[in-house]
């Protein structure tokens, strides 16, 4: 069984991963708050990844950093503030905890890294210019860790489309808003939490093994397909 560290993984996709993966693979979830579900291969660290001290681990074989933020504003209304902690939640939070579990990553069976970005960092949306710049950070630092640890850790990240979590609740707070965010995707549908973690175990997986530094797009066709 593998040992596999999720961060964030007590809400939306983040949860999704940790029961997709829990029954065959050891969890360990560093989070806030501690996720609704109580399973013999979970344990559970609180935690609060930019402020304090992460767990130290001996053992760590994949890596999954899902904290994430969907800020959502003008660019007349954005502080810089806004940009600030959009970086530091999406890439600094990334870059501390692949540093503090490179050195077990680097002795680890088939280690892999897996973050996430957005399809917003590929197609110009309005009012996403923070979280955009943010994940096309997360991008970047995918290519690049994804070279600099060949052959030794493989390092990919997901770009999924709105996904019916609690933190995408404002897109999807109404029907009318479900209908057009819907009939914008070619594929007539956006994500379930689910099928982000299907991915996520795929990437994480030996399967996989040929994979890295790719930004995998769930777009449900919006991003490659003008329709």
């Amino acid at each position: 069984m593998k040992k596999i560290v999720v961060i964030g993984g007590s809400k939306g996709i983040g949860n999704a991963i940790v029961k997709t993966l829990v029954n065959e693979n050891n969890v360990i979830n560093i989070s806030r708050t501690k996720p609704e579900l109580d399973h013999q291969n979970l344990v559970h660290h609180s935690c609060d990844v930019l402020n304090d001290e992460l767990p130290d681990l001996d053992e760590v074989d994949t890596l999954i950093y899902c904290p994430g933020s969907i800020n959502l504003k003008p660019i007349s209304r954005l502080k810089l503030d806004d940009f600030r902690n959009d970086y530091e939640i999406n890439v600094i939070g990334a870059v501390k905890t692949i540093q503090k579990y490179l050195s077990p990553l680097k002795k680890g069976n088939t280690p892999s890294i897996l973050l996430f970005s957005t399809v917003a960092s590929k197609l110009g949306m309005p009012f996403h210019a923070s979280v955009a710049a943010a994940k096309s950070g997360v991008e970047g630092l995918t290519k690049s860790l994804g070279a600099e640890l060949a052959p030794t850790i493989r390092v990919n990240a997901i770009a999924p489309t709105v996904t019916d979590t609690e933190l995408a609740s404002k897109l999807l707070r109404n029907e009318k808003m479900i209908e057009n965010i819907t009939e914008r995707h070619p594929l007539k549908k956006f994500l379930n939490p689910t099928e982000v973690a299907d991915m996520a175990a795929f990437l994480t997986s030996t399967k996989a093994a040929s994979i890295s530094g790719q930004v995998l797009e769930m777009d449900c066709g919006i991003v490659s397909f003008k329709i």
